[in-house]
């Protein structure tokens, strides 16, 4: 015997689904919280740059730093896995 002291949650209830594999082009809602200007080139020793050629940001590039409010919308390898990120600006 089973007792039950109030009420399940009901089917679908408010958790959200994780992305899944196939569906890569899924829309995740982010908070921009800062942005910055590109780098600039940084001189080390004797005037040579640290960075390597590969790390140089573009010229009128900005660097964007974002929040994801539900980690849950990412997919499960986004450190490990190659993504193209697409943006899209809507004001509040």
């Amino acid at each position: 015997m089973e007792i039950i002291i109030g009420s399940s949650s009901p089917i679908g209830s408010s958790f959200p689904q994780p992305v899944k594999d196939k569906d890569r082009t899924a829309v995740v809602e982010a908070e921009l919280l800062h942005v910055r200007p590109s780098r600039r080139g940084i001189a080390g020793p004797s005037g040579m740059e640290r960075r390597s050629r590969d790390g140089q940001d573009p010229t009128n590039g900005r660097v964007l730093t974002i929040m994801v409010k539900d980690s849950n919308t990412l997919p499960k390898d986004i450190d490990t896995a190659r993504y193209q990120v697409l943006l899209r600006f809507l004001k509040k």
